[in-house]
């Protein structure tokens, strides 16, 4: 429950500090004394968007903190699922700066502003004016059933495994989809891959082929000058070895008168044995010389081929050729892959979606089972509230299809008057009836509701008189159960409140701030005499506000 609520520098309220007691507390005050602005600015610290117009000063920052004590509510688990450290006091505190951007803390832990609603949501449900509009809501009418019929547990077990089906149906699509457009293309793979194959190329071929093809188309001119230099060096009378030959003779006569003479020698000597191995070399190589146009027919094609596929590939030499014959190969493994895995995804698809349609079908069978006692009850308590003839109705419709709130479609009738059919809630109720329904339902279900503080804004719209101390009675026992707030106009509701706050604005500084107070016996006394009265309040209006209190 909400202990205490601290405001600083939000709108109309430069600093506010109040201590909420448990039970049924009642929050009044003159239209425009800042009412609503409290109610917006516990909304921030709930997950509320805003902005820097919030501000009442400009230069500083505004900071709305909110202490509950969760000891019963078993947020433990939500705790851990965020790693955040859990303590039976949380303090959850939300920051605005003069750029209107924004921090929250959970425990003086900095948190996002999804997670500090997602808190919010398990610590207050705040019901505006506008509320109503929610019980034509599909979503709330089935949460409201599902409360009373204590399924919360059931329902959050089946959607765990719901969400996990419905991501099991994303993947098992997605793979599907993977899997047509590889199919698609399969067949041309294929082709690529077995022309690729058929080609028998190999790493470093093309080099060797270009070379090969360059002598065979050369041939002739190659043997001619091969034959001439090896001819050259060792075949004619007059050839360079024999010229050598003659040179290395002359040295040898005159190396003994000097050294260097001798080195000539021995360079000549190396040289005349190197030009000759290089004459042998040559004339080999010129016999190896072949002019053979078949040979060279053939590797014409096959450089031909390489060619094309190099160019139908965008590829510039073998080895990349390899790495795209690799990626088409796998391309095709993997189609097989894929069918493997879809059909274990549909495997799995399948059973789990067994096991949902039987939890489904469990907590269609409870529903259905407690929708008679619901109808009841709540057409009792709107008798109480002043609508004797009220009828009302839940239809719940199985569907084929599975959603995470099970196969029921849900639909609430109601007609105020007897001898009227029933109808949606959208088509026949005025918004006092409204009003007086949801008062019913959140009534009921508060017996049941961990939900820690639940807060009415003028919940007393379109009631009054008898009907309006009614609705008092009704916040007061759901105060028994949980923590209430009411935001009236009403004297009938305010005197019920076990405790009553008071909402005022004044000026200060030339500027117009909104203050609160807990109000004493007497003081109570006097706001439900103002309450009640027109301009004046009169004794009479005082012995009134005081017989309210006591009843």
């Amino acid at each position: 429950m909400l202990a205490r609520l601290t405001i600083k520098n939000y709108i109309l309220i430069h600093e506010l500090d109040i201590d909420f007691p448990p039970g049924f507390s009642v929050i009044t005050g003159e239209t425009g004394s800042g009412k609503s602005i409290l109610l917006c600015a516990m909304g921030l610290i709930l997950g509320q968007r805003t902005d820097a117009g919030v501000l009442l000063d400009k230069s500083g920052k505004c900071i709305v903190e909110g202490v509950f004590n969760i000891k019963d509510y078993n947020l433990e688990q939500l705790f851990l699922m965020n790693e955040l450290d859990y303590d039976n006091v949380l303090i959850v505190r939300r920051e605005i700066n003069q750029s209107g951007k924004s921090r929250a803390f959970i425990n003086d832990t900095p948190v996002t502003l999804s997670l500090l609603k997602e808190f919010g949501d398990r610590l207050v449900n705040i019901h505006s004016q506008n509320a109503v509009i929610t019980l034509n809501n599909a979503n709330f009418q089935l949460a409201v059933l599902d409360n009373y019929s204590d399924l919360q547990k059931d329902v959050g077990l089946y959607r765990v495994k719901y969400n996990r089906f419905s991501e099991l149906v994303r993947q098992l699509s997605t793979l599907k989809n993977q899997e047509s457009i590889a199919a698609g293309e399969r067949d041309y793979n294929k082709f690529l891959l077995d022309e690729l194959y058929s080609a028998n190329f190999v790493a470093g071929e093309l080099t060797e082929l270009e070379d090969k093809l360059n002598i065979l188309r050369h041939a002739e001119e190659i043997k001619s000058n091969l034959y001439l230099a090896s001819s050259l060096i060792a075949g004619a009378d007059s050839n360079i070895l024999s010229l050598l030959s003659e040179a290395l003779r002359a040295i040898n006569c005159v190396e003994k008168f000097n050294a260097k003479f001798k080195l000539f020698g021995q360079r000549l000597q190396v040289n005349y044995i190197d030009i000759k191995d290089l004459a042998a070399e040559i004339a080999i190589y010129e016999e190896q010389v072949d002019i053979n146009p078949e040979e060279t027919s053939r590797l014409t094609q096959r450089l031909d081929l390489l060619y094309r596929l190099l160019k139908k590939h965008q590829k510039q030499n073998i080895d990349e050729l390899i790495v795209i014959r690799q990626s088409i190969e796998f391309k095709i493994n993997n189609i097989n892959d894929l069918n493997d895995q879809i059909n274990f995804l549909n495997a799995e698809v399948s059973q789990l979606g067994a096991e949902l349609r039987h939890q489904a079908a469990s907590i269609s069978e409870h529903r259905k089972a407690s929708s008679p006692k619901f109808e009841k009850e709540i057409i009792g308590i709107l008798s109480r509230l002043g609508i004797p003839n009220a009828q009302f109705k839940i239809e719940l419709l199985a569907s084929d299809d599975l959603t995470r709130d099970g196969v029921d479609k849900i639909r609430f009738f109601f007609s105020a008057n007897k001898g009227f059919e029933l109808r949606e809630l959208s088509q026949t109720a005025s918004g006092g009836e409204l009003s007086r329904l949801m008062l019913s339902v959140k009534s009921m279900i508060s017996q049941r509701n961990l939900l820690p503080t639940i807060i009415f804004d003028e919940i007393d719209n379109g009631v009054s008189g008898d009907i309006a101390g009614k609705v008092g009675t009704i916040l007061l026992a759901m105060g028994s159960n949980m923590q209430v707030i009411a935001i009236t106009h009403l004297p009938q509701i305010a005197g019920k409140g076990s405790h009553h706050f008071w909402v005022h604005k004044s000026e200060e500084d030339k500027i117009s701030k909104t203050f609160i107070k807990k109000l004493t016996i007497t003081e109570r006394i006097e706001e439900i005499a103002k309450m009640l009265s027109n301009e004046i309040v009169t004794e009479a209006a005082r012995s009134a506000a005081n017989e309210l209190l006591n009843n």
